[in-house]
This record gives structure tokens, sequence and C-alpha cells, in this order.
């Protein structure tokens, strides 16, 4: 790399070796006279240095935007790029933890025998007319594909979940185990501690694989093509009501072509 030539040395030499003028000796090296005469002045930054690390070591998450701030409340620094300038001389920068990636083992999608062996859940969102955003929790078994409950709140948490898997435990059986995604309600301690105390085991996909769990998220499809996408809800409570008389009609009347077009009840009853 081919470094800048300095003109001040320039010109300082052809001043002392060919006896030029100052005037004549800045005009051939392209440098202004005033920038020839000037001495760089030289700051003292102990002072500054001793309190930034002082704050530094007091704060210890705080990055030097902020430890300028408080320097310069207290009137020792104006410029943020002196601080900055410091601030990595002294290497105090804020060590960042590095987050953990998520790993799962690859779930094997494999067809269930019967009923209320495996069961998938998985949430879809939606808004009311009035922009108001709620979320339907679809579970599905993975057998009779039939939709086991939908659970339409605005908020969903984690023992909110566990609360309505056991509603649908109480009127219909406890599955073997559940497939879902690694979303934070599924993830959560109420959801660790339900799955223990049922003995439900969790199936965690793995991240960015929504394909092994293929059931839950066809029926998401078809669910949102015919009915959310379908209508406009005034309310929670009408959102509610259309999404039971969808399920009615989607366990009951609906043929189902992996099913050899029998409807999901109709295929359950007769593997029975």
């Amino acid at each position: 790399m081919v470094k800048p030539v300095e003109r001040k040395p320039v010109a300082s030499y052809l001043i002392d070796t060919f006896g030029l003028s100052e005037r004549r000796a800045c005009q051939l090296a392209k440098l202004s006279r005033t920038g020839y005469r000037y001495e760089s002045k030289g700051c003292d930054d102990q002072a500054l240095r001793a309190r930034l690390k002082q704050l530094a070591a007091q704060y210890s998450r705080y990055g030097y935007l902020l430890l300028h701030g408080l320097l310069k409340a207290e009137g020792m620094v104006t410029n943020k790029k002196r601080t900055y300038r410091i601030y990595t001389e002294e290497g105090l920068q804020v060590r960042t933890k590095r987050r953990k990636k998520l790993t799962r083992p690859m779930l094997v999608m494999d067809s269930p025998s019967g009923v209320n062996e495996r069961w998938s859940m998985d949430f879809v969102a939606d808004q009311l007319s009035n922009g108001r955003r709620f979320r339907v929790l679809n579970v599905v078994d993975d057998f009779s594909r039939e939709v086991v409950g939908q659970l339409t709140e605005f908020s969903i948490s984690g023992a909110r979940v566990a609360r309505f898997l056991n509603q649908l435990i109480d009127s219909r059986g406890r599955p073997d185990s559940i497939t879902c995604d690694n979303g934070t309600e599924f993830t959560s301690k109420a959801m660790f501690f339900w799955s223990k105390e049922t003995s439900v085991r969790l199936n965690f996909i793995q991240p960015g694989k929504p394909t092994q769990n293929a059931f839950v998220e066809s029926l998401n499809g078809k669910f949102r093509d015919s009915c959310l996408n379908q209508q406009w809800f005034r309310s929670i409570e009408e959102a509610r009501y259309e999404i039971d008389q969808w399920r009615h009609h989607f366990n009951y009347e609906r043929p189902h072509s992996s099913l050899k077009y029998l409807t999901p009840v109709a295929f359950a009853e007769k593997a029975a």
C-alpha cells in the first residue's frame, strides 16, 4: 500500500536544502502557509480516561453513547468522537452474549395408527373488522384429521394452552404425544410442567422446518382459506361462533381426500 506524501516535511525539506522561502516551498508542495505553520496541540486525556473507566466499571452494560452522555453532563467532554476513541483504546466495549442456537433432532413424521395417538397444534392469526388482532390455536388429530379443538383469544399464553388441552383431554381422552413448533407458548414452563403431569410427550419440530408439522399446517391452510378469508368478524364472540360452525362442518360434513373422501368423524368411527 502506497503511503500518502506528507506535505509539511516536503516543504521543510525544500526550505532547508534549497534555501527556498516559505511561500515558494509551500507553493511547490501545494500546502497552505497556515497549514505549514500549524502545530498540533496535544490534549491531556488522563482525567477523562480515568473517569470513563470509572463509569464503565460502575455501569458495565452501558455503551459508549450512554457513557458519553454521562461525561457530557459532567462537563468533561463535548465531542462523542473523542469519547469513542478513548473508549476503544481502553477496550471498554460491551461484550454481547452470543445467542444460543436452538437445535432439535429431526422429527420423523410417520403415520399414526389410531385416534388420539398423536395430535398436532399450531397458531393462526387474524384480525377483527376494527383492526384488533386475535389468535386461534388449532389442534388436530393426525390419524383422523379431525379438528380436536380451536381456542380463539386475543392473547394466548402457555398456561392458557395447558388449560385448553386439559379441557380437550377431559372430553376426548389423552393423546400419547403432541407435535408443535418452538413458539414461546409451547416451550414455556407451564407447558413443560403440564407435559410432566399428564405424561403427554411434546414433539418439537426443528426450527424453520414447518413440513415436520405437516398435518396442522395443512389444516391451517384450509381453515384460513375457507373460514378466515371468507368473512369479517365484528367481535371476538362472533369470531368464536363462526369458527365453531366451521369446525363442525369440517369434522362432520366435509369429505377429506386423504381419508378416501370420508369425513374425519366417519373415518374415526370406521377405524374404531
